[in-house]
């Protein structure tokens, strides 16, 4: 029988999103790929110290410990590395050593590996390599590039905290738009209007849909141990604020989720809740509110809809190419 992977929640990472490749890559600019080769030869041994994403893929792991069947996880993530078999062979050691739960990776020697992404049913990519990313989104695939930004990994703190941006991640970018177009009071207006209508879905939906399936299975357990705490923890951070949360919230809703927490912010600086938040990681699309993000949290961006758009270009809903109708 096959590894069926449909009912699971399927994550894609290049190493540069889970370990701190800095002097990696510095040798490989620098000497070129042959002594990049020699490098990572000589340190096979030696493990590449934590990166950004590590602290929430480690803790994103640890929930197939809810699982009856070890074989049958909830989770499952798969390193896509544009490395060769032989230079990745040190990835693959330092996975080991930390005691990750990876077992699946793709190699591509100087390529990237974004289009298997669908055929791996992945629910969303992360890599520090932006041309990557922003082909994978392109391309109409969930994909985000982890950004440097401080991050602690706690030990002691089992719980996952994922933030989210809405418009242009969770949705797509058709309020934001109007709002780019005609301005605030507008942008209002059309989300009032319309307060019933859910939005089109953006980049991360589906890994958001499968997040709630996975804390169903936490409710669930619960149910049979009370003493259990739930890990995961999923919150909105927006800048849209009444009367527009409305019809985020039943979006939402219309998707089958809901959160534990939502910040309609209307504007205040998300850096400042977001170091109250403390999430293990944070998506956004506009590079104006990761940058006070990053210097409190794992952030990562996602270039997708209006704002990463150059003007010329016509918007897209996600998952369209620009050959699509």
């Amino acid at each position: 029988m096959p590894y069926e992977l449909e009912n699971r929640l399927v994550i894609g990472v290049a190493s540069s999103a889970v370990f701190d490749l800095l002097d990696s890559d510095a040798v490989f600019r620098s000497q070129g790929e042959e002594e990049y080769r020699k490098f990572q030869e000589k340190n096979l041994n030696n493990p590449l110290p934590k990166g950004i994403a590590y602290p929430f893929i480690k803790r994103l792991l640890s929930l197939n410990d809810l699982c009856e069947d070890p074989s049958d996880p909830l989770v499952e993530v798969v390193l896509l590395s544009r490395n060769d078999p032989d230079t990745g062979l040190r990835v693959m050691k330092t996975i080991e050593h930390y005691g990750l739960g990876m077992t699946r990776a793709i190699f591509m020697q100087g390529r990237s590996p974004y289009e298997y992404i669908p055929a791996l049913n992945i629910a969303l990519f992360l890599s520090g390599n932006k041309a990557d990313v922003e082909a994978a989104i392109k391309a109409g695939h969930p994909a985000g590039q982890v950004l440097d930004s401080q991050f602690d990994d706690d030990e002691d703190d089992k719980t996952l905290r994922i933030a989210f941006d809405f418009d242009g991640v969770l949705a797509g970018d058709e309020a934001e738009t109007v709002m780019q177009s005609s301005g605030l009071v507008e942008f209002h207006a059309h989300e009032v209007k319309n307060a019933m209508e859910p939005h089109n879905p953006g980049p991360l939906k589906e890994f958001m849909v499968r997040m709630a399936k996975i804390q169903s299975v936490e409710e669930e357990h619960k149910k049979l141990n009370p003493d259990y705490e739930n890990r995961i923890r999923v919150s909105i951070v927006t800048a849209r604020s009444a009367p527009s949360h409305e019809r985020a919230l039943n979006t939402l809703k219309s998707w089958g989720v809901m959160v534990n927490d939502a910040f309609f912010l209307g504007g205040i600086e998300k850096g400042k809740v977001l170091a109250v938040l403390k999430p293990h990681i944070f998506f956004d699309d506009q590079s104006g509110h990761l940058k006070s993000a990053s210097a409190v949290a794992p952030s990562v961006h996602i270039p997708f809809g209006i704002t990463n758009r150059k003007p010329v270009e016509l918007p897209l809903e996600f998952g369209q190419t620009p050959s699509t109708p």
